[in-house]
């Protein structure tokens, strides 16, 4: 055989193997219903062994294909891709620090907006980059920013709005770029948690100047490890690039050479005339690239994206549906109208004065194999990582802390943020959960309700 010949008989093989192993677990009932999780198929298995055959090894044809898909899907000019969601976040707003963008630049010191009930890597590269994060407040049922104590926490120095979509919820994007627009703010879109989320029928991501997202194996698509920044500023786009390929002025591809035609031609810095261009770093940056591996799994996952949709609107349909009779004691997801949610999870509050606790519930159904997650990091204000750092901070329109002097009074500016640290969890409706598993996640909640003397 030559080479194709094998190379096509290996990937038969692999979906022959694929067929296998999901006939094993096919009519098998899940000890355990996970609250996340991935759905890989015959092509993706395939697509690795084609990127592993050609021994590219670094991002190559996948990653291009993966980066023009994804901007075509969002229907943005540009999509780079990266290691991870974290990464992601780090790139945007490390983008904003560029002295390429002159009076807009962002510097240490300057303010950007944030919540605390989040993920860290929405927040860590405020910190990072030297800049104060501004703490608003969130609403409960959305669990996103509340929007009308935005405007009350924006000062002169305040530069960027840098807020997550929770768990595939859209806050309010009409308002954010209405502040954004008045103040002449960046907005940075975290979309990690909402790929698929729309507002007016734009997608999550796609309306502030950079969306961010994560093709971790809990999320709404999956490379592995992965991520990818999205912009239709061909500034920014320029910038995220050099600060993504390790800060370099060259914006070649890996393996192509003078795509400027100007390679020996430039004198930039303080180097000499004609220094090579391929040589030459504007930004200090990262290398936070992806392997052509893992924008195999993403091309063919991307073409799966509307499929796992569906199936977690139908999933979280089901919850929603089967828990509404207890309402008394619990508070399920709100949406505005003009969003369309993608359902990374689906939130539960107990209610304060419920016949039990959060914590209760949550021991209760992982005891009963149903998987829950926490809103992450419930608090951030309140994690060792900002008891022991030495980080300022503000919380709305008070004045500048020391995350170490923080006190009880302090946080009792952030009474939803708490709240949502005691009193919510999520469990799953991903594409690896059945609507079988989310029945039986709704009959588990009910027989503990029951069994607390609720109904």
């Amino acid at each position: 055989m030559n080479k194709e010949e094998i190379r096509s008989q290996m990937k038969e093989l692999a979906k022959q193997y694929v067929d296998c192993v999901n006939a094993e677990k096919a009519g098998k009932e899940k000890a355990y219903i996970p609250a996340s999780g991935k759905n890989i198929g015959v092509t993706e298995v395939q697509n690795m062994i084609d990127a592993s055959l050609d021994m590219w090894l670094t991002a190559g044809r996948f990653n291009d294909e993966f980066e023009k898909s994804f901007a075509e899907k969002l229907g943005v000019k540009y999509a780079l891709s990266c290691n991870s969601g974290s990464s992601a976040n780090l790139l945007a707003l490390s983008a904003l620090t560029s002295p390429k963008l002159g009076e807009r630049q962002l510097k240490k010191g300057d303010e950007v907006i944030a919540v605390a009930a989040g993920f860290p890597t929405t927040v860590n590269p405020i910190i990072q980059n030297g800049c104060i994060p501004v703490f608003v407040d969130c609403e409960i049922g959305t669990y996103n920013v509340d929007v009308s104590k935005i405007e009350e926490a924006i000062s002169p120095k305040t530069k960027v709005i840098f807020l997550a979509h929770t768990l595939g919820n859209m806050y309010d994007m009409d308002k954010v770029m209405a502040l954004a627009e008045k103040y002449k703010l960046w907005v940075i879109e975290d979309s990690c948690d909402a790929l698929g989320a729309q507002w007016n029928g734009k997608y999550a991501g796609t309306i502030g100047h950079i969306g961010t997202y994560s093709c971790y194996p809990a999320h709404h698509i999956t490379m592995g490890e992965g991520g990818a920044v999205v912009t239709d500023n061909p500034i920014l786009y320029r910038i995220l690039l050099s600060f993504r390929d390790w800060g370099r002025d060259c914006f070649c591809k890996p393996g192509v050479d003078n795509t400027c035609h100007q390679r020996f031609k430039m004198k930039l810095g303080n180097l000499p005339m004609g220094y090579d261009h391929k040589y030459t770093y504007s930004h200090i940056g990262y290398n936070l690239k992806v392997t052509d591996w893992q924008a195999a799994i993403g091309v063919a996952q991307l073409k799966r994206l509307d499929e796992f949709l569906a199936q977690r609107k139908n999933n979280a349909a089901v919850l929603l549906a089967g828990l509404k009779d207890l309402e008394q004691y619990l508070i399920l997801p709100k949406v505005s109208e003009q969003c369309t949610p993608s359902w990374f999870g689906f939130l539960i509050s107990v209610k304060e004065d419920a016949p039990f606790t959060k914590q209760e519930l949550v021991e209760y159904l992982e005891n009963h194999g149903i998987g829950t997650r926490q809103l992450f990091a419930g608090n951030l204000l309140r994690q060792p990582m900002m008891t022991t750092a030495d980080v300022n901070i503000r919380i709305g329109a008070g004045p500048v802390k020391n995350t170490q002097t923080l006190t009880e009074d302090d946080y009792k500016n952030l009474p939803g943020t708490d709240f949502i640290m005691n009193n919510t969890f999520w469990v799953g409706c991903a594409q690896n959960i059945t609507e079988e598993d989310t029945a039986k996640t709704v009959q588990i909640i009910h027989q503990f309700v029951k069994e607390k003397g609720g109904i």
